[in-house]
């Protein structure tokens, strides 16, 4: 299972992780496993050193402008600053069983997950094969 993202798109993403102390995120656009833009969000968590939660500002737009014909949200990017670019305990527990793509940076690398059914308190994450091109 491929995700294609551009190459520009991920050492933008990329770039926005490694220039920041405090976990980054915002929201993945594009169609089925193709990633075509992204939309950097503010993170808006009580302690975004060791979370992340998306402005809803940015998703609220993001997703006015898909009803509009715009992209679609297929997922969302965050970081681990301090950690490895893979779903944490934290990332489980709030994850939603709902097929979304998940981009984790950490550790200067990038993985990408999908968020499926799981056990009654957390999602299962299947690991993607991320193309970048």
């Amino acid at each position: 299972m491929r995700v294609e993202i551009s190459r520009i798109l991920l050492e933008r993403i990329m770039a926005l992780a490694a220039g920041d102390v405090h976990e980054v995120c915002g929201l993945l656009l594009g169609s089925d496993d193709r990633i075509e833009a992204i939309a950097p969000a503010v993170n808006v968590a009580p302690d975004p050193a060791r979370h992340f939660e998306l402005d809803p500002a940015t998703l609220i737009a993001a997703h006015r402008a898909a009803r509009s014909g715009g992209p679609k949200i297929i997922g969302h990017y965050h970081s681990h600053p301090s950690g490895v670019a893979a779903p944490s305990a934290t990332d489980a527990a709030c994850a939603a069983p709902d097929g979304n793509l998940w981009l984790i940076v950490g550790a200067g690398d990038a993985t990408i997950w999908r968020a499926g059914p799981g056990t009654a308190v957390n999602v299962h994450f299947t690991k993607m094969h991320l193309d970048s091109r």
